[in-house]
């Protein structure tokens, strides 16, 4: 089974990844950096492809398999923002929070393997995960930004500049967060029978939704309010991973849909 041979994927995707991250700090071996970044992404995308020929399914309906789309897309991203803004601190922390979920699979190996419910068996499912998996990486990025203003203005004293790679960050993000709503809604409909019944998942996905929207809202009226804008887009970056993680630790969530 192709699960057996994941630790060896991973090990090897991990190595790559830690390696390209140090690299990358060296100023003329920045280019080969993104050299190892990118055989790390091949490495990841080709245990993937055998995983899905394997399982006769795409590798998207358990939280291992999961995990490691997110580390594929962060490894892409990386070199793709590398590409657009030679960013040296967004490049370490797209592959090293891509390792980072390789590090939870191999460390939780039963969680690529599980029987899931029939309700999962839906052609919703898969376009709703992949959303959601490009949408929280673009997300995660634009937090960062808001971590690394706040730590300027607050520690260093130094004035903010401009949000804006923070703002396009977000501006695509969100588009993600809508469409993996809409998929949701269509994906419930064909399982049970309604769009929406405010399972606390849902409930959060639209509160980090509503986050989201207000901190483009605030943006477009108050552009020269920086500092608060930073402040509404680490907020809204904690409602994410409360939506993403923390309400599968909510009694309330004991019995959802949403808790596999």
């Amino acid at each position: 089974m192709i699960y057996n041979s994941f630790i060896a994927y991973a090990f090897v995707s991990l190595g790559l990844l830690v390696v390209a991250s140090g690299l990358v700090l060296v100023k003329k071996l920045r280019n080969i950096a993104v050299i190892v970044a990118a055989v790390a992404f091949a490495v990841i995308v080709y245990y993937i492809s055998s995983l899905w020929f394997s399982l006769e399914r795409p590798p998207l309906r358990t939280l291992g398999e999961t995990r490691l789309w997110y580390a594929l897309f962060l490894t892409f991203l990386s070199i793709l923002f590398w590409l657009r803004w030679k960013y040296v601190w967004l490049f370490i922390y797209s592959n090293l929070m891509a390792a980072l979920f390789l590090v939870i699979d191999i460390a939780n190996p039963n969680a690529l393997d599980q029987t899931l419910m029939p309700a999962l068996q839906s052609i919703w499912f898969v376009p709703h995960v992949i959303v959601y998996i490009v949408g929280y990486a673009l997300l995660g990025v634009s937090a960062l930004v808001a971590a690394y203003t706040i730590i300027l203005k607050w520690i260093f004293k130094r004035h903010v500049e401009s949000l804006k790679d923070a703002d396009n960050m977000v501006y695509l993000g969100f588009a993600f967060l809508t469409l993996g709503l809409v998929f949701g809604a269509l994906w419930a409909k064909s399982a049970w029978g309604n769009y929406w019944t405010w399972d606390p998942k849902e409930t959060w996905a639209f509160i980090t939704w509503m986050s989201y929207l207000a901190y483009i809202h605030f943006r477009y009226y108050h552009p020269e309010k920086k500092t608060t804008a930073v402040w509404i887009l680490a907020l809204a970056f904690v409602f994410l991973i409360v939506c993403w993680f923390g309400v599968n630790y909510l009694p309330s969530a004991q019995n959802s849909v949403h808790t596999y």
